[in-house]
């Protein structure tokens, strides 16, 4: 048997970490000077879909705005790779044109922005940045029409200001129908299941998964299961006190179930 030098393992792992489409090293964030986030590490691959699950206040909604690049929160320690670059160098605009996309627990209402000029323009400018021609004002609408119809959302709902007066969730819908329309690499549901009714949450699920092959991944974060009964993860996380202090498979999620957190 021919040991493993020191050098080797380290070509191993860099290797494995160019494979990954994600990697998160000992990410340490605050917020108005207090600690949230404590040690995060984390590495998500091609295809791969990840649930990150805890209790309230265990950091799993400032996970994704650090990964947003939500100038909220302040990077203290760690590292995030994504797709090979430093994610948490770029500006926000270049993480989504990048390939990530973040569905967050509250979408922001944006009055006098229209919805439809919103998401053509959003698909416009990542469509350019990868040397795609731009859709026009037809080819773009055929294509929402089919996902709004697949979603049951009124079509009078794309000729809104953008999440304005929208319900819950209807917000929610409008997320996975720019996430469909934009096929990002890295898909982020921050709580999408909160303020869905069971009917409403298959649909979204459904898109969801839909979206997925072997280039793409998804983390779905959240407090419940019953979005994982549609979008079955790969691996399943439980967060505390701003680290993960679990990895493991769907039994996690049947534990949580039955004794809670």
């Amino acid at each position: 048997m021919v040991a493993t030098t020191e050098k080797e393992k380290i070509t191993s792992q860099g290797n494995l970490m160019q494979k990954n489409l994600l990697n998160i090293e000992n990410l340490k964030a605050t917020t108005a000077d207090k600690k949230i986030l404590n040690g995060i590490n984390l590495s998500i691959a091609p295809g791969e879909i990840h649930a990150i699950m805890g209790p309230n206040g265990s950091g799993k909604s400032t996970l994704s705005h650090v990964l947003a690049g939500n100038p909220d929160f302040t990077v203290t320690g760690g590292s995030v790779t994504f797709d090979g670059v430093d994610l948490l160098s770029l500006p926000i605009e270049e993480r989504a044109r990048k390939g990530l996309f973040i569905a967050f627990q509250y979408p922001p209402e944006i009055p006098g922005v229209n919805n439809i000029q919103f998401m053509r323009t959003a698909l416009n400018t990542i469509r350019k940045a990868h040397g795609q021609a731009e859709l026009n004002a037809i080819e773009f609408l055929k294509i929402v029409k089919e996902v709004m119809a697949r979603l049951e959302m009124k079509p009078e709902m794309i000729q809104r200001s953008l999440n304005d007066g929208f319900s819950g969730g209807e917000k929610k819908k409008n997320e996975i129908l720019q996430m469909t329309l934009l096929g990002p690499r890295l898909t982020i549901l921050d709580e999408i299941d909160s303020g869905l009714d069971v009917d409403a949450l298959e649909l979204v699920a459904k898109e969801a998964v839909r979206n997925m092959n072997e280039e793409r991944s998804m983390v779905v974060i959240t407090h419940y299961s019953r979005i994982l009964k549609y979008i079955k993860p790969t691996h399943v996380h439980v967060l505390s006190g701003g680290k993960i202090i679990e990895s493991g498979g769907m039994e996690i999620v049947h534990r949580i179930e039955e004794k809670g957190y």
